[in-house]
Order: C-alpha cells, then structure tokens, then sequence
C-alpha cells in the first residue's frame, strides 16, 4: 500500500495525518505532497521524517491511494492524472462532488455503492456530512419530506489564515482580512459565494449533496449557512418533517444505536452537543431532541462535530479503509 496525502501541509492535511496514526492506517510507503512552494520541506509522521514531494513526481510514484486536500483548481486539474495510474482519489474539494459521474460518499451510507472502477471519489461538505450522519438512519425509518438547516461553522472550515485573522482580532493587533468583515465577536451570513438565487454556494452544496447522498431527489432541503468565531467545529440547528410520525424515545434510541452518533440529550442537567466538546473527535454529536410543535411529524435536533474531523479528514481516511476491508484498493 503506498499512500498519498496531497496537502499534507494544509489545516485538513495535517488533520488527514493525525487520523491515519490514530486508527493505525496501514501502509508501506507515504508520499506527502504539496504545492512547489513547500517542496523540500521536512515533516514527522510517526517519528519518521518525511520530505515533501511535488504533484508530478507524487503521480510518476503511482500511490494506490492519494488522500487529497488541496483545492478545487488543484484536484480539477490533478486527480485525472493519478487516476490515469491507477491511483484512487479521495477528494476533500467541491471539484467532484456533483459530477453525476463520480460518487459521493459518506461511509456509514453510501460506501456500498463503490465498485473497484471508481477512480476519483468524491468527499462530501462538512456541513452536509454531519447532518445526513444523523439523518439517515431516521430517514430509513420514518423517510424524510424536508429538511431546515441553519449552521453555525467555524472559522477552521475557511482555513489557517481565518484561524490568524480572529486571533489577531481577539489581540487587538492588525489582521489580514480573510473575511469581508471583523469575524471575533460578530457572525456573517455568508459563506462562500452567493449564487443567483440569493444562497451562497455552501447553502446550495447542503441543499444538492444531501439529495445525491441519500439517492433521492424528493427530500427538500433549504438552508442557511451563517460563520460564527469558533474552532472546535460547526454546529447546525436542524429542524426535519417525516412521512410518518415517530415517537421520541423510539428516535434517541435509534441515534444511541447509530455507529459514529454519540447522543448527549439531557436538557435537564446541561448535556448537550457544543464544539467545544466535540474537537478532536471523530464522532457526530447530537442533542436537543424536541418535537415541532407548530407541525406535524416534524423533529427538531442540534447537530456538532468537528469540521476537520468527520467533517474532512476523518471521513476521507474511513473511505480508504473501507476501500482496504472491500480489496478495492
């Protein structure tokens, strides 16, 4: 097994890296790759120090698998050339995502789908990866009608350089603007670009990646992405209508059974989801349980999870295993 990570020097690749030595990922050769810029430079995995390599010389090495976090434009133009070696490429981007040829996937639904020819596999959107990890197993047992998300994500889902601006906001000092606005002690209601119809991308990746996921366009889904000055993870205030009535106990039992869901619904003493809880962890966490009482069928839910965990990284490392358990890789 000879393994890349391209962007292995990004917040999501240095994510991807930690993950591989906590589940013990096995392989017999690592390639870190990075932009021409970071060429040369020297990381540790494991004790062992690794050089890092360029994007050509990491595609003449024909890895079996390229873990990739490195942008849309680079994985564009990138992850044919691995796939052409017979490289699989699991891609952290939005670069393939919607491409009706390529799967998006999310283990614990969808990883039954692959087949040994998928060349370039898609990794879905933080935001939509944790709340269809919730949803499904009730989806599989009510099915949904329409889905209400508002998001409160953190800074780290734009990067280091967002980290480094509300940092130097909290200090007092002057701060690269990586947001058109002060991101410590305020929110924007933007997050990526706004599209013609008055959403941003992000709300739109919610609202396209769920039906593709699930494998069903009759699921509505609207939404509202909003940056909040966190960096634990995102949170989502999800409010979802069944086709049929549910029983509340019957669905914290369903999600206490859930592999990868961790149930943490005790109002009454102050248990409840929160990034500050939820970092570093691999798992979804979910809370806040309560009926809609305005509707009918209709469950409200609080969803976290770290964003470069199973938002990314996490996520991406649990396809290749998969890919391992199945002999695919």
């Amino acid at each position: 097994m000879k393994l890349a990570v391209v962007g292995a020097t990004g917040l999501v690749g240095s994510e991807i890296l930690e993950v591989l030595d906590e589940h013990n990922f096995p392989f017999d050769e690592l390639l870190l790759v990075a932009s021409e810029r970071s060429v040369g430079k020297v990381m540790t995995f494991k004790g062992k120090e690794y050089k890092v390599i360029g994007l050509k010389q990491a595609v003449s090495e024909k890895p079996d698998v390229a873990i990739f976090s490195a942008g849309g434009s680079t994985s564009l133009e990138w992850a044919p050339q691995f796939a052409a070696v017979g490289t699989i490429v699991i891609d952290n981007s939005s670069a393939w995502r919607m491409d009706p040829t390529k799967k998006l996937v999310v283990p614990e639904i969808n990883a039954k789908d692959l087949r040994i020819d998928d060349r370039i596999i898609a990794n879905p959107n933080c935001s939509t990866i944790q709340m269809v990890v919730v949803l499904n197993p009730l989806r599989l047992k009510y099915g949904i009608k329409r889905i209400v998300v508002s998001t409160y994500q953190s800074v780290t889902g734009t990067g280091k350089a967002a980290v480094d601006q509300m940092m130097a906001e909290r200090a007092g000092e002057p701060a690269e603007m990586v947001y058109p606005y002060r991101i410590d002690m305020n929110v924007l209601p933007h997050i990526d670009v706004f599209q013609p119809n008055g959403y941003t991308k992000e709300e739109m990746k919610m609202v396209n990646e769920t039906k593709k996921i699930f494998g069903d366009q009759s699921v509505q889904v609207t939404a509202t992405t909003v940056r909040v000055p966190t960096m634990g993870g995102h949170s989502e205030s999800v409010n979802v209508e069944f086709h049929k009535d549910f029983d509340l106990d019957e669905v914290r039992e369903i999600l206490a059974n859930t592999p990868g869901v961790v149930l943490q619904d005790d109002p009454a003493n102050k248990i409840y989801p929160m990034p500050l809880t939820a970092h570093k962890r691999d798992e979804v966490f979910v809370g806040r349980l309560r009926r809609d009482e305005s509707q009918p069928n209709t469950l409200n839910m609080w969803i976290v999870a770290d964003n470069l965990r199973k938002g990314a990284a996490t996520n991406a490392v649990q396809i290749a295993e998969y890919l391992l358990e199945h002999s695919m890789a």
